[in-house]
């Protein structure tokens, strides 16, 4: 189950993020303006609850969002969408997820898990920018549902078909949001035509 955001500001934001000329400094950027118009469409069944203000002018009844959101980048490249859904929502709790890939078998292999504690109405927001084989995704809703999360959601900049049937596959129930879905994996395990490498883009590394 996955929502492809295909509003013409996406679009055009991800011509230039693609493009193998960017800089990493324009990457992040890049990467945040995305990330926001993404997450403001995975977020807009989240609940709300009425609360009265006072305005200048009169009192007004106004909707504040009443689910308990956690946000859990992918360690390292979705620390790079992080502060574009914090900037939608600053409220939400930030939980951390780190995998590595084993040389051999190819299987990521988690290396640290910081998650704040499951509460009642509670949302868990995954975001890495490349949904690729889909096994990074897995694993980490496979430790969330351990960890008692009852109602996530996955926000990518990219993906694929491979990708997001490993995900339907593994976990139906949970819903993918992405400002692409490419065409396919290449031998390595790359997106095309994808956006490179996230992380050594978003930080300058090789």
């Amino acid at each position: 189950m996955h929502t492809e955001i295909n509003h013409p500001c996406i679009q055009h934001k991800l011509s230039i993020i693609r493009d193998q000329t960017t800089g990493h400094k324009r990457f992040r950027e890049l990467a945040t303006e995305i990330t926001m118009f993404v997450c403001y469409e995975a977020l807009k069944n989240v609940q709300t609850e009425a609360v009265e203000i006072q305005t200048p002018v009169a009192k007004a009844t106004c909707h504040q969002i009443a689910s308990d959101l956690v946000v859990v980048p992918i360690l390292r490249a979705g620390m790079g969408m992080l502060d574009g859904i914090l900037r939608l929502v600053p409220t939400a709790r930030v939980g951390f997820m780190g995998l590595y890939r084993d040389e051999e078998t190819k299987q990521p292999v988690e290396y640290y898990n910081k998650l704040p504690e499951v509460t009642d109405n509670q949302i868990h927001i995954v975001i890495d920018p490349m949904l690729a084989t889909g096994g990074s995704t897995v694993a980490t809703l496979d430790v969330l549902k351990k960890h008692g999360a009852k109602r996530i959601v996955v926000v990518c900049l990219v993906t694929c078909p491979e990708g997001l049937a490993k995900v339907d596959s593994s976990h139906p129930d949970v819903p993918v949001y992405t400002a692409s879905v490419d065409d396919h994996l290449d031998e390595r395990k790359y997106i095309v035509p994808g956006l490179g490498d996230a992380g050594d883009r978003l930080y300058g590394t090789r």
